[in-house]
């Protein structure tokens, strides 16, 4: 129970201005994000055991290729003491390896966890700012699913980054490692023409870096498409994610209209787009496949083919030539790593557009209709609710107070009572700081909590006590909680205290409404602003629910929204609110392509 987040007793301030849309733009946000994290100290430390494990498995790897030599002389030789001994030598070898490699892997999971942790605590943390939650629902498609935006399409993002990333380092440390060998290997040696001798420093290095880079070119201009086409499939995927989620939200309704085909056809529709978003997908990467399965065959032979000049020179031995076509293969894996990874890539950028998207319609959301007046908060000194020329504007139109100057003490019960589509409930939100486009001034008692009763009240899933406190972290005494939900007839719960549910499924439409006023009776605020939440109460529940005002909460002052009640008699006054068709309506605002436009909904403007 509080007052309004958008209370202020200051001018509102400038707005921050918009991150920028362009990719680099959006990674530079999420860069930025990074820095601020409270897990970066635990990310980088973790990283630079993982940067120093690659280092050293690249020295090991090193080792490793120049034990080839040996090892294939020996066989050459057909030397059985030298087989074995260097057999022993590659034990010891590859167990060295292998610990470092199980490390790495293992410092690589802990990198993956702490980014989807910083990541999504970041996410919630500006979604759960004040107000941004509910402006960002009412803002057009990103709005629709901001659950898969930071739990899967986070998670996702998280993974991709830590695999990628270390994969480009592990392959970077490589390419600088076996490079060396591989130049050294092909030094000195010269092509025979004819009379003439062509001699090419280092040519192996070069034969590898023509081999994947052109391979590399090749697999990006197949799978570019694929980034458009990932970005596409998170979309439909969204759609069908949705649908089914708002299909179970709403399974009773469905039920009782007899709705199930219906809703079955919506769904096969969105399946439908889904499968269709992953055709496409398949038919690229099959494209991409062609490319990279083709150069896979060729590389079985490539390296051998690279090395036989010097080879059948005589320039070096049986062991020296698999020595050579175990360093060009590593040159050529890291050279490669590109061509292996183009599908992961688009995928990566496709999934960081999404949630940079996403993180930046959340600070954008702050800043919708910035040219709009807006309706300015203040504090009463004199311990009164005031409205000042009070005006709220939607899509849809405008809506006003009948009266200029409006002012209700403590302990008033006051009506603000509109025709049908007048929009009452937005302006239960305007006085609650959710929508702040309007004009006038509200006027907040200073020092007091103001307590807001939505249309339907919301629960906590877990314990009923809790339920009855939130959003106050701390609870009450058992007997005042059980007095509480006597005093508006819902004795049958006092046993079910510290039962877990979901109570908005377990309880009628009338206890739920009950339940919330049993919680002003345990959080006694001095003021409750009320939106059409009586409205549709039978009589017995409506008597409990009015009944606390003339007892326990005599000194609260009670306005509420909607029509007149049945039971009337508790208030003394009606204030008017008239509706504005005709007047200046509150416009899309058509961001940049960064974000999909954000459209006000219409169906926020009852």
């Amino acid at each position: 129970m509080k007052k309004p987040p958008g209370k202020k007793t200051a001018p509102r301030s400038p707005a921050a201005p918009p991150e920028g849309s362009s990719i680099w733009q959006q990674f530079d946000m999420m860069r930025r994000a990074f820095v601020a994290s409270p897990l970066l100290k635990p990310i980088l430390w973790l990283t630079a055991g993982s940067f120093t494990v690659i280092v050293v498995t690249a020295i090991g790897q090193i080792i490793l290729n120049r034990w080839y030599r040996p090892f294939f002389d020996a066989i050459e030789r057909r030397d059985l003491n030298a087989f074995f001994y260097q057999l022993m030598l590659f034990l010891v070898i590859a167990g060295v390896l292998l610990v470092f490699n199980v490390t790495q892997q293992w410092l690589n999971q802990m990198v993956r966890l702490k980014l989807r942790e910083g990541l999504t605590l970041d996410l919630i943390g500006q979604w759960m700012r004040p107000r941004r939650a509910f402006r960002l629902a009412n803002a057009g498609t990103i709005g629709v699913n901001p659950d898969q935006r930071m739990q899967e399409d986070a998670g996702h993002l998280a993974d991709l980054t830590t695999s990628l990333g270390f994969g480009l380092l592990q392959s970077s440390i490589l390419l600088i490692s076996f490079v060396g060998v591989l130049w050294s290997l092909s030094a000195g040696f010269a092509f025979q023409i004819g009379d003439r001798s062509l001699e090419i420093p280092g040519y192996m290095v070069w034969a590898a870096i023509l081999y994947a880079g052109s391979a590399s070119w090749l697999s990006w201009l197949v799978g570019r498409p694929l980034i458009h086409l990932n970005g596409e499939r998170y979309a439909r995927e969204a759609d069908l994610r949705f649908s089914m989620m708002h299909a179970n939200e709403h399974i009773d309704g469905i039920s009782l209209a007899g709705g199930e085909a219906g809703e079955r056809r919506r769904l096969e529709l969105d399946l439908a787009a889904v499968l269709s978003a992953m055709r496409n997908i398949f038919r690229a990467e099959i494209n991409l496949g062609w490319v990279q399965d083709g150069y896979g065959w060729v590389t079985v032979v490539a390296p051998i083919l690279v090395a036989a000049p010097v080879y059948f020179a005589g320039n070096i031995s049986f062991g020296g030539l698999m020595m050579a076509v175990g360093a060009f293969n590593q040159v050529h894996t890291s050279l490669k790593w590109f061509v292996a990874n183009v599908s992961a890539i688009t995928d990566w950028r496709a999934t960081l557009l999404r949630v940079a998207a996403f993180r930046r319609a959340l600070i954008v959301a702050d800043t919708l209709h910035d040219k709009e007046k807006r309706i300015e908060f203040v504090e009463n000194d004199r311990g009164s609710l005031t409205f000042d020329n009070l005006e709220v504007v939607s899509p849809s139109g405008r809506t006003r107070l009948a009266e200029p100057h409006i002012e209700i003490a403590v302990g008033q019960r006051v009506i603000i009572s509109g025709d049908p589509r007048a929009g009452k409930t937005l302006l239960f939100r305007a006085l609650a700081g959710l929508w702040p486009w309007g004009s006038g001034r509200v006027g907040l008692p200073a020092d007091d909590d103001v307590a807001f009763i939505p249309r339907d009240p919301y629960f906590p899933r877990g314990r009923l006590r809790n339920a009855l406190a939130y959003p106050r972290p701390e609870g009450f005494a058992d007997s005042e909680i059980v007095a509480a939900l006597s005093k508006v007839g819902l004795d049958h719960l006092a046993t079910s205290l510290d039962r877990e549910a979901r109570w908005e499924r377990e309880l009628s439409d009338d206890d739920q409404r009950l339940l919330a006023f049993a919680r002003l009776l345990l959080q006694r605020p001095r003021w409750v602003i009320i939106d059409e939440a009586l409205e549709t109460m039978d009589s017995d529940a409506l008597k409990l629910a009015l009944s606390i005002f003339e007892t326990d909460l005599k000194e609260t002052a009670v306005v509420k929204i909607g029509r007149t009640p049945r039971n009337g008699a508790l208030f003394s006054r009606v204030i008017h609110l008239v509706k504005d068709a005709e007047g200046p309506a509150l416009k899309p605002v058509p961001l940049d392509a960064g974000v999909p436009e954000l459209e006000m909904a219409g169906s926020s403007a009852p």
